[in-house]
């Protein structure tokens, strides 16, 4: 095997293309593009997002201390990008890529109604790592739409059809490969 070196840099991948809403105030509710997101903890339930302290989303979530991470879809893939994209200083988000900000069962802040999955989250710490700051927070709830259930009513990611990015470019997901514990699982004898 051959590898060549790279200078150091994030290549994980794929990453997660979320939403994130945020905001107490229909005048202030802002979406913010994030890929730097991911679960931290499961006891509480944590997650974190890492955002630069110039975004206009920013100062909406330090002074707020709460947020929404809404799942994208294949179909979300436009008003994905655009949102981040663009400025909630010079645009209002949810009218330009026509999404409904509804209301979120614990926080103020809105969750995206096209969403298949919101997760409402409190903030309890923020890290100041250099070009990003990290906006550690336990999870209060989760909102799935049930049309995206299947008949065990799991999530279902075949029809959800989840969008995620990897250096630049978004991308859908492919098939199912096997789930966890499926290298070690014994065969059933026949």
């Amino acid at each position: 095997m051959s590898k060549i070196h790279w200078k150091p840099g994030t290549m994980i991948y794929p990453l997660p293309a979320v939403m994130v809403s945020c905001g107490h105030q229909p005048e202030e509710y802002n979406i913010i593009t994030i890929a730097w997101t991911g679960t931290i903890n499961s006891d509480p339930p944590m997650c974190s997002i890492s955002i630069r302290p110039g975004r206009h989303s920013y100062e909406i979530i330090k002074r707020t201390g709460e947020f929404v991470i809404n799942l994208t879809t294949e179909e979300l893939a436009k008003a994905t990008d655009w949102c981040g994209c663009r400025s909630g200083r010079k645009y209002n988000k949810w009218e330009k890529m026509n999404l409904t900000p509804l209301p979120a069962k614990i926080v103020k802040a809105p969750i995206i109604g096209e969403s298949p999955v919101n997760i409402e989250c409190v903030v309890k710490n923020i890290l100041e790592l250099g070009t990003h700051h990290m906006f550690i927070a336990e999870v209060v709830n989760v909102s799935i739409d049930d049309k995206y259930l299947d008949e065990q009513q799991a999530f279902s990611f075949a029809k959800a059809r989840p969008l995620v990015y990897n250096h630049g470019h978004y991308f859908g997901l492919g098939k199912m490969i096997g789930k966890f514990g499926w290298s070690v699982q014994k065969k059933k004898q026949k």
